[in-house]
């Protein structure tokens, strides 16, 4: 763990050194993923059961295996205990409301010139989600990426999901079934992927590919990327807490641990405006690092990516946590809404003290998938946006043609677009 001042001399060139900090040691898997992809296009199912036995330790019968059947996800739904369905309902409900909220309005203009104008949202056709489910198993993936489909109104949501020994997670399914999912598949890896783009004869194609995965689905939406669409290439999680002194560093220190115990590449950076809240946070870190079930995760990221830096106050420490752009911030102060005026560039944040940001990642309500590696300069979170197309419209009465047509007759004729300006200078004529 780095500890920072920012008045300390050479301060710039170590904070620059935080800001590239290469986070991603993934090695390149392009290769590996480009003939996965080649053989999936080849031989469809065929290679979907090779690769399944190979790769995830079962052997399909054949390609009507692959799929989920509603008997296996009612019984899936039977074994989870009550409480925990309740509290997936509660996430799925939460989620569902807060994306329902952002969709869109279709624009009419009729426009006095006699040239309306519009756009016009539509969902997209199909899409599929990618659940990973080797080392762990995430329902609130599940609920992250289909809930804002099915609130856009895609008419189809196809689900992967590894099966390492052919063995399901009952509370995946389980949300599958809350999330409006339409099918399941068990399989993984960029052979999901490739048969969600491509299509084989048991999986019909998608339009857009979400969800995360390891460094063969990431390069693997990133190679299908053009043939579908896809939501980001997510790298290793982060966040940056802005905390005034009148926190309990205990709070604090969880709060960076929750993040560092996702990935031994995960980044988590307090920024404070306290040296004492700074000594006391760093403390309380090493002391929970004794009994975290994932101490060895966590510490190594705390180790090699974490960092505590003192500010000379809170403006300054707004404007390092801008140029960090985190896929999490918490602004744990005394008036959170006022820092988070001076915010312009971060994934999702969370206000006050009261305000973990594990909540956001299961019931809040905004979604979790959020760019990573500073690209919240750029991007933002999934939403009911990523599922939606826009379409314009113009609709010309032969007045309002007469109106702006010469323009654009004599715009085309500057470009050497002959056949555009007569299309244009052919209905002016009298």
């Amino acid at each position: 763990m780095q500890r920072l001042t920012t008045a300390d001399a050479g301060f710039e060139a170590r904070f620059a050194a935080i800001i590239e900090d290469g986070r991603d040691t993934t090695s390149r898997v392009d290769a590996a993923v480009s003939a996965i992809i080649a053989q999936v296009r080849q031989s469809g199912d065929a290679a979907l059961l090779e690769l399944t036995a190979r790769l995830d330790g079962w052997a399909p019968a054949d390609a009507s295996a692959l799929r989920v059947t509603e008997d296996e996800v009612d019984r899936a739904c039977a074994s989870v205990d009550p409480a925990l369905l309740d509290a997936l309902a509660l996430a799925a409900t939460r989620i569902e409301a807060f994306h329902r909220a952002q969709m869109p309005a279709d624009l009419d203009l009729p426009g006095d010139d006699g040239v309306a104008l519009g756009m016009r949202w539509n969902a997209l056709d199909a899409v599929g989600i990618y659940v990973p489910g080797g080392k762990a198993a995430y329902p609130s993936s599940v609920l992250m990426n289909a809930i804002p489909a099915a609130v856009a109104g895609v008419g189809r949501i196809a689900m992967v999901v590894p099966t390492p020994g052919g063995v399901l997670n009952p509370l995946v399914l389980a949300a599958a079934r809350r999330a409006g999912v339409s099918e399941i598949w068990r399989i993984g890896g960029a052979q999901a992927v490739a048969a969600l783009a491509w299509g084989t004869a048991s999986i019909a194609p998608v339009d857009r590919v979400t969800g995360p995965g390891n460094a063969y689905v990431a390069e693997a939406k990133r190679q299908v990327f053009g043939r579908v669409g896809i939501d980001s290439i997510a790298g290793p999680s982060e966040v940056v807490i802005i905390a005034d002194a009148a926190n309990d560093p205990a709070h604090v220190a969880m709060d960076l641990l929750a993040q560092a115990e996702h990935d031994e590449a995960a980044q988590s950076i307090l920024l404070t405006d306290d040296a004492a809240l700074a000594d006391a946070v760093a403390a309380a870190v090493e002391s929970a690092l004794r009994d975290l079930p994932r101490a060895a995760i966590a510490g190594e990221s705390w180790r090699r990516h974490g960092a505590v830096i003192v500010t000379r106050d809170l403006d300054e420490a707004v404007a390092l946590s801008n140029r960090l752009a985190p896929e999490h911030l918490e602004i744990m102060t005394a008036d959170p809404r006022a820092v988070f005026a001076q915010v312009r560039h971060a994934g999702a944040a969370f206000l006050g003290r009261w305000t973990p940001e594990a909540v956001g990642d299961y019931v809040a309500g905004p979604n979790h998938v959020l760019p990573t590696g500073r690209s919240s300069r750029f991007s933002s979170g999934l939403s009911v946006y990523d599922f939606l197309k826009r379409t314009t419209w113009v609709e010309a009465s032969r007045p309002g043609l007469r109106a702006i047509g010469p323009a654009a007759a004599m715009l085309a004729e500057a470009e050497g677009l002959d056949a555009h300006a007569r299309s244009v200078s052919l209905r002016l004529a009298p």
